[in-house]
């Protein structure tokens, strides 16, 4: 084995996980950054363009999660315990596996939001303006989607070697080129004319394909512990990443159903300055997903390879260990929004009803961020484990508390309060959940990896 698999395998697990950790981390706050740059820039085209990107941001997001968390973190999963059980040669053979399924997908992606999306963002509550904003925003980012899925696709097969900072740097020569990119594209200069909305869009196309050029380059090279190689496909291979990637996907639909359904419940009760203040709001809440996934990435490689190689009891002391930290950051993040919700909304408008609905939403959700931090977390260790089934009860708990629970709040309350509350409650039971059934040892009771851990 390699001396960065045996770390993984053998090296003191807080400093072994802060240092994976640390790079996605960094990256992840730059690129956080970068969006919200963005999103100010589009701000000063006033609420509709603002509204336009809430429409949209759900949907961009899922399909992060899709390429990133869920299928990411399955091919992260299948390198990482191919490594770790010494096949080598299993591991290189899934990088090309890897590409054809994110690559398959980022097609499905592109074209289901070009045909479907003027009806998803008007059954959110887009109208007019609104809904026209969305709609070009929308068209650029997804017609160039497949650029994200092959970027998640290699920056995956890297990470679950146990190297985070290539990735990462690679995704920080994205950034620095988007930061200014973002402003000229939207604003226009000299020769290059304003293009309003849709420049922030082409600044994300382009930004996302000139990274995944620079991880495929890398690949080639032979610099890292895999390489892109043509291969004889193999079912065992793809389904080594779908068992994984695929319940993931489960988890990250959860989500993005649940904040999709709460904005359109938004948007029926308040109208577009109200699905503004919520989508801002919420906003925050999804930026949790990236900031715990710089820890979580981290977690697949680590756990992946323990269990690989039959460490089944401190793959679990891995697993708890990052949950603990996760909660803390993140609900660090959400008292302090709770405490001071305008220095948050205030930075994307002053409508008094965009800020009353995000002030009334960081006031119930901000506190039980951490519980969403812990549930992630742990979801990220589950994809390592490949042993999701209690992550996604756990999600599935949460959606159906959140909507039916928040429909049902509104139709006896008529106030949004009512359903923000409901949301909090279902935060703190979704991380509850995940956290107890691992906890008690729910990746051992049953067959496949269970076995595997228990001969440890």
């Amino acid at each position: 084995m390699s001396p960065r698999t045996l770390q993984l395998l053998r090296g003191p697990i807080v400093p072994t996980l802060l240092r994976l950790a640390w790079p996605n981390i960094l990256v992840i706050v730059a690129q956080s950054s970068t969006g919200l740059i963005e999103t100010w820039w589009v701000s000063h085209h006033g609420t509709d363009a603002l509204a336009g990107m809430a429409l949209v941001f759900p949907g961009f997001m899922m399909m992060q999660m899709l390429s990133g968390g869920a299928m990411g973190g399955g091919i992260a999963s299948a390198v990482a315990r191919a490594l770790g059980g010494g096949r080598r040669n299993d591991a290189n053979t899934l990088v090309l596996h890897a590409l054809i399924i994110n690559g398959g997908l980022g097609l499905v992606f592109c074209a289901a939001f070009l045909l479907g999306g003027p009806a998803l963002y008007a059954a959110m509550g887009g109208r007019d303006g609104s809904l026209a904003a969305a709609l070009i925003y929308s068209n650029i980012v997804f017609g160039g989607v497949i650029s994200t899925w092959l970027l998640n696709a290699l920056a995956s097969v890297i990470r679950g070697t146990g190297n985070m900072l290539v990735p990462s740097m690679a995704v920080c020569i994205g950034v620095v080129l988007l930061i200014p990119l973002s402003p000229l594209l939207i604003f226009g200069w000299g020769p290059i004319p304003a293009m309003g909305i849709a420049g922030g869009g082409v600044a994300v196309v382009i930004g996302n394909t000139l990274t995944a050029v620079v991880l495929a380059l890398y690949l080639l090279a032979g610099r890292a512990l895999v390489r892109i190689r043509l291969a004889r496909l193999r079912w065992d291979m793809f389904w080594d990443i779908f068992k994984v990637g695929g319940a993931g996907s489960i988890n990250t639909f959860q989500t993005s159903i649940t904040i999709a359904l709460t904005t359109g419940l938004v948007g029926t009760a308040g109208g577009p300055d109200a699905v503004a203040g919520y989508g801002t709001g919420t906003r925050l809440e999804y930026l949790l997903i990236p900031l715990v996934f710089g820890l979580g990435s981290p977690l697949v490689a680590l756990v992946g390879t323990n269990i690989g190689a039959g460490q089944g009891p401190r793959a679990l002391r891995i697993a708890l260990t990052g949950g603990a930290i996760a909660f803390l950051m993140t609900e660090t993040v959400g008292l302090t929004a709770a405490a001071f919700p305008a220095a948050w909304l205030g930075l994307f408008g002053h409508d008094p009803a965009m800020l009353a609905t995000g002030s009334a939403y960081l006031h119930w959700v901000g506190p039980t961020y951490g519980f969403f931090g812990l549930g992630l977390c742990l979801y990220f260790a589950s994809q390592g484990a490949g042993r999701l089934a209690w992550p996604l009860i756990a999600g599935m708990i949460r959606m159906l508390i959140a909507i039916g629970g928040g429909w049902l709040a509104y139709r006896l309350t008529g106030t949004l309060t009512a359903v923000f509350a409901v949301l909090a409650a279902a935060l703190v039971i979704y991380g509850l959940t995940v956290a107890t059934a691992i906890g008690r040892g729910a990746w051992f009771t049953s067959s496949g990896a269970g076995k595997t851990v228990r001969s440890s």
